[in-house]
């Protein structure tokens, strides 16, 4: 079992920065989205916010389903944010309330469990006690008044989930002086997800979203959780990445996420390792002989996997961004055949963006829906949104959404006040 491409190798060809588990500057949501926030906490609540916090979404750019077997992930935080209004209160009441809902939930933090909480209000309440679980002693603060708006996709593979938790991770840290980093603010999202939410989940999704960095991805290793900043360039190459999502609707908490889970657990014990991450592919042959099919494809995936994320960050460095291109195509191809988490509409997505011009193409996120993301040079991106566009037209498909995203800072305060 090789373990001679450590994430260090990675990141010294890729002349890359630690980033010390913080973000390098504030987020920056749209004018119209904080307007929104403080907007609608004044309706729902009759007072003010006095103060207001954002956390971006988050696109994978490759490594799908490695974190949970402590492998390799490149994800950067997007320009698409939850946006968070608050107002400390002088009591133990936690008040909940969304854009997307009419409903405000309401509960004691003497009473907060992970049992007590439910559908959308589980992400940050789920923070909260998630937080205690960590901790922090939940009976020396005083309640909150929560408001959240977003313009992350919901649904769509973005991780408009983590946004949520990691405003409120952030929110929560400052006001109530907890000093955590962000390694320890995104493991404390991470337990509100498993636990709160149900949903069995890596810790990823809330690390791109605390560590992001403009026009830069994030190198996780999810076993130590060392976090390395890994330029992008794309800019240097006329490049962008382009979102299509297919809005075909994922749910993580169901069952197809667990079963990919339980798969890669089961083909680790029978191997012998702690993690998928401890094998290379000259272990594939044994795994072959040793695993029924279906639980060597999910294995092999899990391995080649880990070997493209590394080898991508390489071709970041030495070649450039419009290099990478065989191995977006390379792990979607994977995800589809030997993992099985793809769908028709992303499979047609990435097919058509790749006919059209684009560099290279996956799906991206947790599967079984969602986006995809195509590698497009500048001057290609109009005529790929429209072939994608047409192509789901002919196939009977749903109107797609289709948008370009760029690589963003993470969590932390709007305006005033500032993120560790």
């Amino acid at each position: 079992m090789s373990t001679d491409d450590e994430p260090t190798t990675a990141a010294h060809a890729a002349s890359a920065t630690p980033t010390a588990a913080r973000a390098a500057t504030h987020p920056a949501p749209s004018p119209q989205l904080v307007a929104d926030a403080s907007r609608g906490f004044e309706g729902r609540f009759a007072a003010s916010p006095t103060s207001l916090w954002a956390a971006p979404g988050r696109v994978n750019l490759i490594g799908e389903h490695t974190d949970y077997n402590d492998g390799f992930v490149l994800p950067f935080a997007i320009d698409r944010h939850t946006v968070l209004a608050v107002r400390q209160r002088d009591d133990r009441v936690l008040r909940v309330a969304s854009a997307i809902s009419d409903e405000t939930v309401e509960v004691s933090l003497d009473d907060l469990t992970a049992d007590a909480v439910e559908g959308w209000s589980a992400y940050p309440l789920g923070v909260i006690w998630a937080a205690g679980r960590a901790g922090v002693d939940l009976e020396a603060v005083t309640g909150l008044d929560l408001y959240f708006a977003s313009d992350v996709p919901v649904g769509a593979g973005l991780s408009s989930s983590a946004a949520i938790e990691c405003a409120t991770a952030v929110a929560i840290d400052s006001l109530w002086d907890l000093r955590l980093d962000r390694s320890s603010l995104a493991r404390i999202g991470q337990l509100a997800e498993n636990e709160a939410v149900g949903a069995p989940t890596g810790i990823m999704d809330q690390s791109a979203s605390l560590l992001g960095r403009a026009d830069s991805a994030v190198l996780l290793d999810c076993r130590s959780l060392d976090a390395t900043v890994v330029p992008l360039g794309l800019g240097d190459e006329d490049l962008v990445i382009v979102v299509i999502d297919t809005r075909v609707s994922h749910a993580h908490a169901t069952g197809g996420y667990a079963d990919r889970r339980a798969a890669c657990e089961r083909g680790a014990a029978v191997m012998g390792v702690t993690k998928l991450r401890d094998l290379a592919s000259d272990d594939l042959p044994r795994a072959e002989r040793l695993l029924d099919d279906e639980t060597f494809r999910r294995v092999r995936h899990i391995v080649t996997e880990d070997e493209r994320v590394l080898a991508l960050v390489r071709r970041l460095a030495e070649s450039g961004a419009a290099s990478v291109g065989d191995l977006l195509d390379a792990s979607h191809a994977s995800m589809r055949d030997d993992f099985e988490i793809s769908v028709p509409e992303l499979d047609l997505a990435v097919e058509t963006a790749r006919s059209a011009g684009a560099v290279g193409a996956r799906m991206t996120g947790g599967g079984f829906g969602g986006s995809a993301i195509a590698l497009v040079p500048r001057t290609s991106a109009a005529a790929v949104g429209d072939a994608v566009r047409a192509a789901f037209d002919a196939a009977g498909y749903r109107e797609p959404g289709i948008f370009e995203v760029v690589p963003s800072a993470g969590a932390g305060a709007v305006a005033d006040g500032g993120s560790r």
